[in-house]
């Protein structure tokens, strides 16, 4: 039929990235079982340049690429879903809030010298995926060890709130190829929008929350099947009105929780959970490895010592802030955890990166040496914050935190 696009769908490409997703997961949780803490999402991004192009010689197409974006789209989702405003107010967000303010000093000013220095083409492209912290990677992590509902959870859920929807107002109005007044009124609108999706959500959810409490054991799943047209929804009007599409999936998992504030529902989160973890997430992370440039890491020396670079950079960006301003907080080995975990990068670097060497404001080497060190953060720095949170008794979530 004329008019309309074909998608071709290579089903051997979408089973190895199923199977390699359900491999990660194995291996995950067969290290789990012998106390090894290795994050699942490491493993697909490895096994994902196993089976990518410089391994099997399998390639991403359009679809799988469709799938990765649904993927994105929900993990921030969870990112969105587990920021509980009343829960991080006070004292929490304003610690985060000072501290990604320091860290992006920081970044831009590590930036602009690597600039200068001729390292790098942008301090503003380089500087912002420097100040990022993956908060939507870290929440499964943080869960299954059962940090996320601690006092030091809280602290972590703020700063790496900041450290995730910071950059994510970045890429919306500054680091996108349209102006910054444009974007900003394009912004405002979603805003507006979003607004009125929430105010719509919450005025009707007496109604509708038995509905979808009622149907969580049957087959028709409306709590589940409503989310996932809320995050894709909103994920479409953002990417049509120009803007990226993690926007979307954020306020919607803004929107649900503010919506669930005062219903407990755990069988719903347990059933998205199963849904997003088990199917989409695990293909951008697969994708993610397929499409790394590993050649690019290791061409030579220079790019080797660069990718080390940027790791230890992670570090003091985004480190350097929780361990200046959370005494009297936290402890000293507490600092150092929040040091580590909110020096965990991947999801917004990908982003970051793939837009600034599409504008050309970035070497395709600068841009896999700043990948490369964000899936070692991911592999380094949750073991180690763990490692360090592990020697240290549970501490249950404080009554108030303001």
């Amino acid at each position: 039929m004329r008019g309309l696009a074909v998608i071709v769908v290579d089903p051997g490409v979408f089973l190895a990235i199923l199977g390699a997703a359900a491999v990660a997961g194995t291996l995950g949780a067969i290290a789990a079982g012998h106390g090894i803490v290795v994050p699942v999402v490491v493993l697909e991004l490895l096994l994902g340049v196993v089976i990518g192009p410089r391994g099997l010689g399998l390639h991403t197409d359009s679809f799988v690429t469709f799938f990765s974006d649904l993927g994105l789209g929900l993990l921030f989702f969870f990112a969105g879903y587990e920021i509980d405003v009343q829960r991080i107010r006070g004292q929490p967000l304003r610690l985060a809030l000072l501290g990604w303010m320091l860290s992006l000093a920081l970044a831009y000013t590590i930036g602009g010298v690597l600039a200068a220095l001729g390292v790098v083409l942008s301090l503003l492209y380089t500087g912002s995926a420097l100040a990022t912290t993956a908060i939507g990677t870290l929440i499964p992590i943080l869960s299954d060890s059962g940090e996320l509902r601690t006092r030091f959870g809280t602290y972590l859920l703020a700063a790496g709130a900041v450290g995730e929807f910071g950059p994510i107002l970045l890429l919306t109005l500054i680091l996108s190829t349209q102006g910054t007044v444009h974007n900003g009124l394009i912004l405002i609108a979603f805003v507006c929008l979003a607004v009125g999706v929430a105010i719509f959500a919450v005025r009707s959810a007496t109604r509708t929350l038995p509905v979808f409490e009622r149907t969580l054991e049957s087959s028709s799943q409306l709590a589940v099947r409503w989310i996932l047209v809320l995050v894709f929804a909103l994920s479409f009007l953002a990417y049509k009105l120009g803007l990226d599409l993690l926007l979307g999936g954020f306020a919607a998992g803004v929107i649900t929780r503010h919506v669930l504030r005062t219903r407990e529902m755990p069988a719903f989160d347990s059933k998205l959970t199963a849904v997003a973890f088990g199917v989409f997430v695990p293909f951008f992370f697969v994708a993610s490895g397929m499409n790394l440039d590993v050649a690019a890491l290791f061409a030579s020396v220079a790019d080797v010592a660069k990718l080390l670079l940027f790791f230890v950079l992670m570090l003091v960006v985004r480190g350097t802030p929780a361990l200046l301003l959370y005494h009297g907080v936290l402890g000293r080995r507490d600092r150092t955890a929040l040091a580590l975990l909110c020096s965990t990068q991947l999801p917004l670097v990908l982003a970051i990166t793939a837009l600034a060497t599409a504008a050309g404001h970035m070497r395709p080497s600068t841009a896999a040496a700043l990948v490369g060190a964000a899936v070692l953060s991911t592999l380094v720095f949750p073991v180690l914050g763990l490692r360090v949170r592990g020697e240290l008794p549970t501490e249950p979530e404080a009554a108030s935190l303001v």
